[in-house]
Order: C-alpha cells, then structure tokens, then sequence
C-alpha cells in the first residue's frame, strides 16, 4: 500500500518446522512451508490498523500511510525483507549519515519470536530506525546500548518471569521444573536469577530442540516428583512436549504456560489433554479491537462465507514470497485465529503513528521529510507518555486464585519436602534448601520462621517455652512475699517467740536471785535467751526480694548466736556433773574451773571458733542473691546461694558437734536431783533441733519451691522452741505457778535426798 510513510511488517504467515544449514546464499521460499494462519491474523491486524488511521481526522490528518510487508518464516534466511527495508531508492550506500538518512520504510514491526528479532534489529538499530515489535520478548533486547531505537508492546521475558514466580509464590510450591527452547527466546536464565532468596527450587532444567528427546525428559521429571512445570518455551515446542506428556500417560501435574502458547488454540482439542493435570497460562489480557471483524469481511469481498480474498496472492516487489492458502481463508477462520497479539500489533502501529504525528505537528519545519532518527530520538525522549496514549494500559499481567481450576478442588502438591509444623527447625537434607526434615525444636527454644527456619534458637534467661515452640514466654519471678499468707504465719509466729523470750528474759531478771534462776545458770541464761532473741531476728531476713544484706543476715545471725546457746546448754550440763560427780574425785580440776571461769572460757573459746569458722564462710565465697532459672521452666526463683559447700559444712558440724556434746552430758546427768537433772529437756530440745534441720537439709536437695525459704525459717522457729519450751518454760512455770520449789529449803532437800540414795547404791 502507497502512502506519505511507509511502515514495515514482518508476520509469520508460514514456518519453518526446522531450520536447516545451508553452505550457499539461497533465499528462503517460505511458501513451500507449513502455512500460518495466526500470522495472517497478525497481517490483517495491521492493515485494520493502517486504514483505521488513514481514515481518523485526529490523528496524522492529510497525511497516509502505507506499508509494505514480509512473510518472515526463518530465523536466519529472510535477509531480503531486511535489506529491502533499509534501502534508499533500492540501494544501501556504505557511511551514510544517519540523522539524514532516509530509508524505504520510517518505522517497521515485527518479527514474530526473539531469535528473529535478534537477528535483524541490528540492522534496523544501526541506522536508528524504529522498530516497535510485537513479538520478541527476550529482555535482551532492552539493553539501549545494544538495540537503541528498539520498542516493543508486550511484556519482556523479565516480566513475565516475574509473574510465573509470583505465581508459583501464591499457591505454595517450591519444587518445579523449567523447561525452555534452546533459542533466545528461552527465560532460563532469568528464572534462574529471580527465584533466589524466594524459597523456590529449580529441581530440574531442560532446554528443548527439534531433536530433543521429550519422553527422557517426562521420565526424569516425573522421578523427582516434581509436580510443577514452567515450559517457557516457544509454541512448537511446547506443543510437541505436552503431546509427549500425554502420550507418556504422565498426569496431574501443573503447567505453567508461557505467553507464546498459554492461548494455543489446538491443544484444547488434543485427546488426553485432560489427564495432564490443570494448563495455567501467563498471557497479556485480551482487549478487543472494535470495528476489526468488519474490516476482515471487508476485505473478503462480501460479508458470505467462502468467497476469495480480492486482493490475491500477496507477493512482495523484492523477493519471492507468496501466500496461496491466503485466498482460501474464510472472514471466520481469519477473526477467530488466536487474537494474543493482536492488540500489540495494534498499539505498534498506534505507537509510530503518535511519533510521527508529534513530530509532524512540532518537531519539524514546514515541509522538511520526517526521518526514522526523528521518531527514534521521540522514542528516547517520551516513549512512556508514547504508549500510554496509544494503550493507556497496554496489557496487565494478573491471574486470579481459583480453586475451581484443580481437578481434585484442593491445590496441587509440589514441594520437596512437607513443610515443618509450628515449632519444628528444618534440617537440610541435600543439595537444594527446599528439601529437608523437621525436627522438634527442644525446651526453652523456639523457631522463628520468618528469621531463620533451620535454627532453633534459645530463649533469653528471663523467657521460657515448651517443647516445640515457636515463640518464648516471659518467667514470673517468684520469691516469698511479705504479703503472703505463709510468710504472715512464719512472722507472727517469730514476733511471738520474740515477745516471749523478752518477758522470760525479764521474768528471769526479776527473780535473779531465786533457786530456780540459780540452778538454770544464773546469768547464763541472760546469754542464751539473748543469742535465741538474736536467732529470731534472722526469721524476717526470709521474705521480700533476696538481695546480698537479708542472704547474708537471715542465716549467719541464726547460725552463730544459737550456737552460742548451744555452748551455754553444754557447760551448763558440764557444770552439773562436775558437781555432783565430779567434784570428789578430781577436786583440783572443779577448783582451777571455778577459780578461773572455766564455763565463761569455754563459752568464749567455742564463741571464737564458731565465729572464724563463720567469717570464712562468708569470706571465701559470700552467699548472694541468685536467679534460679534452672528448676523450673516457667519461673524464675530468686533465692540466696548458701555460699562455699565445705566451709558452710564446717560450720554447721562446729555447731552440731557442740550440741552431741550437751546430749553426752545431759545423759551422763540422768540421775542428778530432780531440781538440777536436765536431761530430758535438753535431750528433747537437741533431738527436735538435729531432726528438724536433718529434715530440712533433706528436703533442700529434694524439692525446689519458693516455699524452702518458709521451711528454712520454720525450722530456725523449731529449733528455738525447743529449747524454750523444755528448758525456760518449766522453770517459768515453777517461778509463777510452783513458788513453794523455788526456795533453798526445797532445792537443799533433794540435794540431801540424792546423797542418801547415793551413799545406799
């Protein structure tokens, strides 16, 4: 078709099944091969596109176009087409400046496939003139270096890709096969880059060809149980390979079609096609071109079917090309051949006609020639506002999730591995990060999936979990409370005993010079209801939140002064027996013990002792406050460390040796006068003070609970009751209650009673 500009166009109307090497220029007759009837879609698109700017009053008024196109069926043998379009007056002189240049055609579009493309763009690039393809969309082309005047109206391999990772991304997979032809239109590469830190594993990778084997490859698919698979590929080869799947019985698998046959018009009809499982294809969204089925009965000559195109046998002015199954093509067959790109074909010829009228209309003085550098430069400059005036949008990538689409209504499986349960780590088996086992993370770990999947990480000291956990939970630091009623008991109990010792302690004051008092130790007794007062003390250390003070006071207080006690109990028994018994037979020993205060000495040695030996423990390794996380998974014990176990051992057994000690004595004074014989009560008070902390000790080792420290404290509180009450309290009870016992007469009776029997036996 004549006109002021000339377009280029190069459509697919037959192909070449496979290519061959010739060793001699020969032109490719491309009529002597398979036909195409899509490729004649694309034709008719054009010239649609052609007439309808022709006719608009808007667009490029008062000027024509017209167009000249090839059928271009070979990747490597349709030259002719090329260099015709680049010719000035049917030659192409070598060095000609560009921006003057003026070839055959302003603009063209085409061809059909990247490995086409590919082939011819340099051409077209080197000259800078325009080409707006329909067709190709290998991503290399978009390098502007490379192809600088190279435009295209559908979405690059990059997008595309892109789209088939969000969709494998949506719907869960991980495990896929990517099958691609082995030409420039294959995305392996990109897929390859794109899936990277995306979870998703290429677990195989093929490359088609005419002479690929395709059953070995369904075969070596369908052992990896790889359910998913990506064929990138262009439509003859993905149509013999899902003709191989089918004959190969494999089924329910997922098929990710590329754009270049996710709307293949004959595979739908294929018998079998079922069985393969659910075809998802990846393809610009259809938009209708009004007014084109009416061009296409037009352009048959009559709105009937049947009747022969009036134009003929296309055939081109530059070389032998023709197209004789052209004219036997009905309107029908030609509207309902697949319309993919047909709204691409449509926006290239909208997209060259906006350059040229921009340039028309400001770019250029009053009848200076448009040149194809012009519409290139306008490309660079605003190609973006170019197209969305000619799109608005061109085609939107989307899918939408339909369960409806899986044969079974659940999705398709298609991992390497069954994904974790909460709480489980992955443990990598293999090469490829997708295929692993699970394993329980342990206690006081978690698994965060979406930092790390493969670690079970520990939790913080102040946090805990259960087995299997994917997140941690706060301890409550627990320790007795003064609020508590345990801790109430425990304090009323000591603030009694407290008030009880005081009024003993007085009452033994006012009645100092009594028999009673006398025989109970004279000031002695001041000393031991002090050091018990003094032990009660340590009681109130137990409650409230440990810190280095209370651990240090709540026992060494108690530990050191009812020793002391203990040491009063054990000269007082001592004394006794050296009295009665004693006394005749070593009567130089009872006069230096009394000359010299022998019970006071011996009070201040084992005071002095017990009290290094405290010093030590305290020194060597102070008790402190500690956090116990260790005995209990959801709470932290604060307790106090009971310091070094050997010097804390050493003090305990200076305290227990005294008190075997009293008990030897006491039993050795089990026949004194009734007034003087101790024996029962202290035997009582030492055997409850040995059995209660013989009972505590034990249960230290045993039970762990904030409740130990009660323990600990009731069992101080035992011990000093003990001896209160079998010791202090019965000679109370006489100097209140008995008074008639408490006078020298009755205590000078039972002496004399006692050396009678004596002086019988």
């Amino acid at each position: 078709l004549e006109g002021d500009y000339l377009l280029g166009g190069l459509f697919p109307l037959h192909e070449i099944e496979q290519e061959t090497t010739l060793f001699s220029a020969e032109t490719t007759e491309c009529f002597r091969h398979i036909s195409s009837k899509s490729g004649y879609h694309m034709l008719q698109v054009m010239r649609f596109a052609v007439e309808e700017i022709n006719n608009s009053t808007t667009l490029l008024p008062n000027v024509s176009l017209g167009y000249e196109i090839f059928d271009h069926c070979s990747n490597t043998k349709n030259f002719n087409s090329a260099l015709s379009f680049i010719s000035k007056n049917g030659s192409i002189r070598p060095k000609e400046k560009l921006n003057n240049y003026q070839p055959k055609v302003i603009a063209l579009t085409g061809p059909y496939g990247s490995t086409r493309t590919m082939t011819v763009a340099p051409l077209f690039t080197m000259d800078l003139i325009p080409m707006v393809n329909y067709g190709a969309s290998t991503s290399v082309l978009s390098n502007k270096l490379q192809y600088p005047s190279f435009v295209r109206t559908m979405p690059s391999n990059k997008d595309l890709i892109e789209m088939i990772i969000h969709l494998i991304r949506w719907f869960g997979w991980n495990w896929v096969a990517f099958i691609g032809s082995q030409d420039d239109y294959n995305g392996l590469k990109l897929f390859n880059k794109y899936i990277n830190n995306t979870g998703i594993c290429l677990a195989y990778q093929e490359g088609l060809s005419p002479n690929a084997n395709y059953s070995l490859t369904l075969k070596k698919i369908d052992k990896l149980n790889i359910n998913v698979i990506v064929v990138f590929a262009l439509p003859q080869y993905a149509s013999k390979f899902i003709k191989a799947a089918i004959a190969n019985n494999i089924q329910d698998k997922v098929w990710i079609a590329s754009n270049a046959w996710a709307m293949n018009q004959q595979l739908p009809r294929e018998p079998g096609i079922a069985k393969i499982g659910t075809i998802i294809g990846i393809a610009e969204k259809l938009l209708s071109l009004p007014g084109f089925n009416e061009f296409v009965y037009k352009a048959r000559g009559t709105t009937d079917v049947g009747h022969n195109d009036s134009e003929g046998a296309i055939k081109s002015k530059t070389c032998n090309q023709a197209c004789d199954y052209c004219t036997l093509l009905t309107a029908e067959e030609i509207i309902n051949e697949n319309p993919t790109l047909s709204f691409s074909i449509y926006a290239a010829i909208y997209t060259i006609s906006h350059a040229l009228h921009k340039v028309e209309c400001g770019m250029v003085q009053f009848g200076e020639m448009i040149t194809p550098n012009m519409v290139s430069d306008l490309f660079r400059k605003s190609l973006n506002c170019l197209l969305l005036s000619v799109t608005e949008l061109l085609a939107d990538l989307a899918f939408h999730k339909l369960t409806s689409v899986w044969a079974s209504c659940h999705v398709p499986f298609s991992n390497c591995s069954v994904e974790c349960k909460a709480g489980y780590s992955r443990q990598p088996e293999g090469f490829h990060s997708c295929c692993f086992s699970c394993e329980k993370c342990p206690p006081n770990s978690y698994v965060n999936f979406s930092r790390d999947p493969y670690t079970c990480f520990p939790c913080a000291e102040s946090e805990w979990s259960d087995e299997g956990s994917t997140t941690c939970k706060a301890r409550s630091v627990v320790y007795p409370q003064f609020t508590e009623i345990p801790s109430i008991i425990v304090m009323v109990s000591a603030a009694c005993l407290i008030i009880l010792l005081i009024a003993i302690f007085c009452l033994f004051a006012y009645n100092y010079d009594t028999p009673v008092v006398k025989s109970a130790g004279g000031s002695m007794c001041f000393l031991m209801l002090t050091s018990l007062i003094l032990s009660s003390i340590s009681v109130f250390f137990f409650f409230g939140k440990p810190t280095f003070v209370f651990c240090l006071l709540r026992n060494a207080i108690f530990v050191f002064f009812f020793t002391v006690c203990i040491s009063c109990l054990t000269v007082r028994s001592f004394q006794i027996i050296c009295v009665f018994k004693m006394a005749a037979q070593f009567p130089k020993v009872q006069s230096l013990w009394v000359k010299h205060n022998g019970q006071w000495l011996f009070i201040a040695f084992a005071t002095f002792v017990h009290l290094i030996s405290c010093v030590v423990w305290m020194t060597v390794n102070p008790v402190k406050a500690i956090a116990d996380s260790w005995s209990f998974k959801d709470q932290i014990m604060l307790i106090c460390e009971m310091g070094n176990a050997i010097t804390f051992t050493i003090v305990v057994f200076l305290s227990w040796v005294l008190g075997f000690l009293c008990l030897l004595f006491s039993y050795m004074g089990r026949d004194l006068p009734k007034n003087y014989n101790e024996a029962k009560s202290i035997t009582f008070s030492l055997i409850l003070y040995f059995l209660t902390w013989i009972a505590y000790f034990t249960a230290y080792l045993i039970i762990k609970s904030k409740y130990m420290v009660i323990f600990n404290a009731m069992a101080q509180i035992s011990s000093i009751n003990g001896i209160l009450f079998s010791y202090f309290i019965p000679k109370s009870y006489i100097i209140i209650f008995q008074q008639q016992k408490n006078t020298p007469a009755y205590f000078q009776t039972s002496i004399q009673n006692y050396t009678q029997t004596i002086s019988r036996t």
